[in-house]
């Protein structure tokens, strides 16, 4: 692949994962604001301390959320351009648009829904100021740990293929990596630090919100960043002027 088509993927990847944060914003002021106000309001009715905001809440909610989610939407989309550059052709004869829809579902996966079973989102006044540094630690390394299990999965299904065949090479490399991911569930420390009086169906309301955003930025990215880069990588020939026929040979 020249570096003209990585250049003109990476633009493509940049704003589809920009259309993808907004749509991902969307969710996230409708279905995750509203959580969010709900947690800082039982956080306020329960603490003695009233420290003053530097931000409004309002602005936090708003000018804020979308800086931070767009932003991130275009950040995330370049580099999984980039990692579309590489895994094209590599993990399997798939068409640019199923490429772009496999390697969104596998980065979700590891990126996100792997990390989030063992140290799922909580919202404000759920955890200890304390041991922020230590959870912001376990949660990396559980997603660092998801991501290379993910790539060595892979390369292991891609060894095993010409021997097992491609279904059953994947499934022994899906196997592989459900095994690890389950020892690392398994030793890594919990954390649960949920107040004994915060509502369940808050926290319940907040982490099915928190998984909704991501469903919405990876689907949304895969979906738009595939049908890109099928239009890039395999055009369609251009069709005749209609009403006009080619003269036939003599």
């Amino acid at each position: 692949m020249n570096s003209a088509t990585v250049r003109n993927l990476l633009w493509r990847g940049m704003l589809a994962g920009l259309v993808a944060g907004a749509l991902a914003l969307v969710v996230a002021y409708l279905l995750g604001e509203p959580n969010v106000d709900k947690a800082i309001s039982f956080e306020d009715a329960h603490s003695h301390e009233h420290e003053m905001e530097v931000v409004s809440r309002s602005l936090q909610s708003t000018a804020g959320l979308a800086t931070g989610v767009l932003v991130y939407g275009v950040a995330f989309g370049g580099i999984a351009a980039l990692a579309y550059c590489f895994a094209l052709g590599r993990v399997g004869r798939f068409s640019p648009r199923a490429t772009a829809l496999l390697l969104s579902g596998c980065a979700l996966l590891a990126v996100y829904v792997v990390p989030f079973l063992k140290y799922p989102a909580n919202p404000p006044s759920v955890g200890d100021p304390d041991t922020i540094g230590k959870r912001t630690t376990l949660y990396f390394l559980m997603m660092v740990l998801s991501v290379l299990l993910a790539v060595a999965a892979t390369i292991l299904g891609k060894r095993l293929a010409p021997s097992l065949g491609t279904w059953w090479a994947t499934m022994v490399a899906v196997a592989a990596f459900a095994v690890v991911i389950a020892l690392a569930y398994r030793f890594l420390p919990a954390i649960n630090e949920v107040p004994a009086d915060f509502p369940a169906t808050l926290l319940w309301r907040f982490r099915v919100s928190a998984l909704a955003i991501q469903l919405v930025l990876w689907g949304g990215f895969g979906l738009l960043f595939g049908e890109l880069a099928e239009r890039q990588l395999n055009p369609r020939p251009a069709k005749a002027p209609a009403g006009r026929t080619v003269p036939a040979a003599h």
